[in-house]
């Protein structure tokens, strides 16, 4: 039995197996309007947003909302490949602060807000990656060597790297950054920024890697039933390793993006953002059970909640309440969810 037969039969328990081609048809149909539940709210909200502020719709305000919204997003597409799998990474969001806060700390002028300046600008961007590379590897390490519970494991990372940086700027920002981090977070393509058209590029990787690839259909078997997998003569443990790894690379590269655009990188950067990864990543119809959702789904879930903190924001709400009205914008996006795609979570 090839990798990729195997892995489609083990992601699909004999109860969920179509009695016939009809059968089949209406889970495909079924695939694709829970792909697309998030649309029509997306669209009241861009009504409600220019009905509220005319300059919401306007191309500047709208590239904003992309640009601010794009590293979180990168965060979001790393989450969804661990919780494909039926893991959890909380360490993700110390890992935008220390990837690049380390970079900082080795490359920013000696006497500049904690920098030692002991390599040349060039090596910033290396060193973020190899940052991140190293924090997917430990985690990998103790979860899939050791057979740890992911979560606990990715909560001590989280503390762990959280410490570190607060350690090595001492409390405080790095500034006067090489210019080479600030490039992804400055710079345009064609008119847009650079960070957009990265976060673009990554999801369209994602759709086409799990909607079309074996790789991708092992990860939804192996989030379905681990041991059919195996069964299935997927290497698991493999799989598992490339995931845990590859989020954590990710989430570097949407700390430098951060950085980029900030032209700093604060001793709490990151505190915080994994709240808005899992509910993004949920109701993007992400099961944190495993083995269910979409690349496109976690995308229009980020989307629209930073659509929604845009027009509370543009409709001068206080911002002291901006979190109350997201957490219930959450709980209704959830149960519209649902009533338009089926299931969003078992």
């Amino acid at each position: 039995m090839s990798e990729t037969a195997a892995a489609t039969t083990a992601k699909t328990p004999p109860e969920e197996q179509p009695a016939g081609p009809r059968a089949g048809g209406r889970r495909i149909a079924f695939a694709r309007l829970r792909d697309l539940a998030l649309i029509p709210a997306i669209i009241v909200i861009a009504i409600v947003g220019q009905i509220v502020n005319p300059v919401f719709l306007q191309a500047d305000n709208l590239i904003n909302v992309l640009q601010t919204m794009s590293e979180i997003a990168v965060l979001v597409l790393a989450q969804t490949l661990v919780l494909i799998v039926k893991k959890m990474d909380l360490s993700l969001e110390s890992t935008v602060g220390l990837a690049p806060g380390v970079a900082a700390w080795l490359t920013v002028p000696a006497g500049a807000t904690h920098g030692l300046g002991l390599l040349p600008g060039a090596w910033s961007v290396p060193v973020t990656l190899a940052v991140g590379l190293l924090v997917g590897a430990v985690n990998a390490l103790f979860i899939i060597r050791f057979g740890l519970n992911g979560f606990i494991v990715t909560l001590g990372m989280l503390i762990v790297l959280r410490g570190i940086l607060t350690g090595i700027s001492g409390g405080q920002t790095f500034f006067q950054l090489p210019q080479s981090m600030l490039y992804i977070g400055t710079a345009e393509w064609l008119g847009m920024p650079a960070s957009v058209w990265v976060c673009l590029i990554l999801f369209a990787v994602g759709i086409v890697v799990l909607g079309f690839t074996s790789f991708g259909r092992s990860l939804y078997a192996i989030g379905g039933n681990v041991d059919a997998a195996k069964a299935a003569g997927i290497r698991t443990d493999r799989v598992l390793w490339i995931v845990i790894v590859t989020a954590s690379l990710l989430a570097a590269l949407s700390g430098l993006m951060l950085s980029g655009r900030l032209a700093s990188v604060a001793s709490a950067q990151g505190n915080g953002y994994i709240f808005t990864v899992f509910a993004a990543a949920v109701i993007g119809g992400i099961s944190l059970n495993g083995g269910k959702g979409t690349m496109f789904g976690a995308f229009t879930g980020i989307l629209l909640l930073f659509l929604i903190q845009n027009v509370l924001t543009l409709g001068g709400v206080p911002a002291q309440w901006i979190g109350a009205l997201n957490g219930a914008i959450i709980l209704i996006a959830l149960a519209l969810s649902r009533v338009t795609g089926g299931k969003v979570q078992d």
